[in-house]
This record gives C-alpha cells, structure tokens and sequence, in this order.
C-alpha cells in the first residue's frame, strides 16, 4: 500500500482534510482518506495540498503544437487555415504532437481527458504516457459512409491502445460538418459522443440561413439546417445523456432547457470562446438549469495551453464580469466544475474527480510554497487563485506516478513535436 500526505487533501465531495492523507491500494483504487496521524505520513509533502486530478473533458491532444496559429483571425478563417496546416503531417507527427499534448496534460495535474482526436493519435499517446481518457474520434461528413471510411479504420488502427483507462468515443464534429444522417449513424454505434455546438454566432447564421461570414468556405460545409444545432439535434431525438457538447456560448434559454431536459453535458472552455472572439458562455443559466457542465481547456490551436489553473480562473472571471455578481461563481465551484464535474460530463463520476475510497487514485499534488497563500486560510481558494503547472510536483494515475517534477526531461519528445510544428509551419501564409 502507497501513502501520500500533505498539509492539506482536499477530497472536493467532502470537506477539506488538514493534515490529511491518501492511502493508495496495488489495484491503483483508493483504499482509505483521512487523518496523516492515522494513515501514516507515507511520502509526505510539505506546504502542499492534494487534489483530486483534473478531468479535462475537451481537448485535442493533436494540436499541442499548434500554439499561436492564426490568433486574431475570425472563427472561419481560423478553421480554414487549420484544415490546410493539418493537411501538411501524417500519423506519425500527430502522435508525435499527441505525445507532448498528453505530457502537458499530466504536468497540468490533468489526469482524464475527453478528446476529439482526428487522427487517433491521441489513443496511442495517452496509453503510452498513462495519461486516462474517452478518446472521441471525430468524423465528418453526410452518410454514414463517414462510419465505414474514417470510424472503422481508425478504430482498428488503434485497438491496442485502447483499455479501462483509454475507452473510445466518437465525435460527429459539428452541425456544420456533420448531416443529421451521420450524427444518427453515430449514436446507433452507442458510444459516449462528443460533438461542439452553438460555438459562435457564425456558426448560428450560417445553419439558419447558410448566409453570414460562413458563406465563403461553404464547400467544407454540409447544408444549412434552417434552424441551430441544437434545436436540429432536439428535433430529431438526437440530444441524449450520453452526448457531450463543447461551447454552447450562443444557446439561448429555450436551448438551455433542451439540454437539461435532455441530460446533455457541456464542456465550457472559457478561454478558447474569449480568445476566438466567440463571447462569453452563459455558464450561469447552464447550472442554473441543472445541466452537467465542466470546466476544459479545449488545444492550444484556440487558447494557449492545456492549463487547467488558468482555465478555472478564465472561468470565475467571465461567470463573475457576465453576471455582475462576485459570487457567480465560487474557487470552490470552478474546483468542482474541473474535476467532479468532468467526470461527470463524462460518465465517470464513480471512478474518479473526487478523493473517494474505491475510486482510482487519480491525484494531484500541488505546493504551494512559492506562492503568496502562505500560511493557509483557504487550500481551495489557494489551490484556484495560486496554482500553476509549475506548482504541481506529482501526478498520479490509478495509484502510479506519471508526472514527477524533478523527473524526466521528456527532451526528446519535445524536439520531436517541435520539429512536427516546423512541418506545420513549412510554408505557411496566413489568410487575412
């Protein structure tokens, strides 16, 4: 059996422990929570709190290289520039970036991701790193031939990586990718899906009227539905509690009740909608109305990392400024919405994102040390307002330490994810 301690554990379904630990069974589930001084002080971290590990239910581990691409572009001429970069790699490069997407994570204290993967990629990537995950392949297209020509192979390319920690998902990307047909065929295959909806207003003029800003790209497009996406998914019986939806920053109420009504879970990933110029996500109304919403970051392609500190802050600041009210949205709250609440965004909540016995021992070690939250008043208000991956000396999953910091160097990774962004740079013009 495995003990950590630390000055604080904060269990996040109960309150904070003082003095706590964790005591890890060989099985990689938690056997016990408590008291340091009866569990034993084990490895025990000085100035430090332990967390439950954050479950990051969207990203695209893929684009972990993509930082910076196209910023200040509207959100059609992002997406197009994206396509043609992405054109330039293969698998090898994309599991090459996924690698250094699924270490990002891990050094974040991200333990389970949900992640629309284009490629796959990030299957072979978190399996290889240890890093948990619903892995979503997206596909694209009219029919269900989209099922045939990209799912299934896909699917066997990566049947090796997948396991009780790496489960498959699919992604009918968008209603503006995706026909109703295939969205069909997808939940007739009864796997977890994820898919984004109402991201910006473009999208919304676009699919009521295949007017707007959209009209020049409308190629890539499937047709126009004459109505939103989520009103089109509701219509066709298409919203259901396994469907996972990133953004919805333009759902208006009557949508919002959809989503509850229907048991749809929405990934809000505040700093890709603010810096794609997307607004602000009426996160509010969406918990207000009991829908299972998350914190994620979403990939460097649309906000600047996989950090889940800055991501929970992003989170209180626009919940705070779109409501007028400092107690919109608690350190508390935006502690819950990454971890519980990701788990259960994705239909885990009774594996992990809490310290719970029987659960996996999914775990953050966070120090506080170099911060200003020293000596503690509040380890959740320290946690959310101080953390940073640089403050994350360890993280744990299913008991075994993945990321340590101090550790490996990870240096060849790196260089060869890098030298795949020089591929994706090769060339390059920006659209203007």
């Amino acid at each position: 059996m495995r003990v950590l301690s630390a000055d604080w554990v904060v269990p996040v379904e109960s309150p904070p422990i003082r003095d706590g630990a964790v005591a890890i069974g060989d099985d990689g589930r938690i056997v016990s929570v408590g008291l340091a001084s009866e569990l034993g002080a084990g490895e025990h971290f000085p100035d430090a709190v332990i967390l439950p590990g954050f479950v990051n239910a969207h990203t695209h581990l893929e684009y972990a290289a993509y930082a910076g691409f196209g910023d200040g572009l509207s959100f059609g001429l992002w997406i197009a520039l994206h396509v043609e970069r992405k054109a330039r790699i293969g698998f090898d490069e994309m599991e090459a970036i996924s690698r250094l997407g699924a270490l990002e994570c891990l050094r974040s204290g991200i333990t389970t991701v949900g992640d629309c993967s284009f490629s796959g990629a990030a299957a072979t990537a978190c399996a290889e790193l240890g890093l948990s995950a619903i892995v979503f392949l997206e596909v694209f297209g009219r029919d269900e031939s989209a099922l045939r020509d990209r799912f299934e192979p896909t699917r066997e390319r990566i049947a090796g990586s997948l396991s009780d920690r790496v489960l498959l998902g699919i992604s009918p990307h968008a209603p503006y990718t995706c026909t109703l047909d295939l969205y069909r065929a997808c939940a007739e295959l009864g796997l977890p899906i994820a898919t984004h909806l109402a991201e910006s207003q473009a999208e919304n003029d676009y699919l009521r009227t295949g007017g707007g800003t959209w009209q020049e790209f409308a190629e890539m497009l499937v047709p126009p539905l004459g109505t939103t996406g989520i009103r089109a998914l509701a219509d066709a019986d298409l919203l259901r509690p396994h469907v996972l939806a990133a953004h919805c920053v333009q759902a208006d109420a009557e949508e919002i009740e959809l989503l509850a009504a229907n048991d749809v879970a929405v990934a809000h990933c505040p700093r890709s909608n603010g810096f794609l110029g997307c607004g602000v996500a009426p996160l509010s109304a969406l918990r207000e109305a009991g829908v299972r919403v998350c914190i994620a970051t979403d990939s460097p392609a649309s906000t600047p990392s996989f950090d889940m500190f800055d991501e929970m802050r992003a989170a209180i600041i626009g919940a705070r400024a779109r409501e007028r009210r400092p107690d919109a949205l608690s350190a508390a709250d935006a502690l819950e919405l990454a971890t519980l609440g990701g788990a259960r965004a994705l239909g885990l909540d009774t594996e992990i994102g809490s310290i719970a016995t029987g659960k996996w021992a999914d775990l953050t070690v966070l120090s506080l040390a170099a911060t200003p939250h020293l000596p503690w008043e509040d380890p959740v208000t320290a946690t959310v307002l101080g953390g940073s991956p640089e403050y994350v000396v360890a993280t744990l999953v299913s008991g075994k330490t993945r990321y340590e910091k101090g550790g490996k160097t990870w240096l060849e990774l790196i260089d060869v994810a890098r030298s795949a962004r020089g591929r994706l740079l090769l060339h390059a013009d920006r659209p203007s």
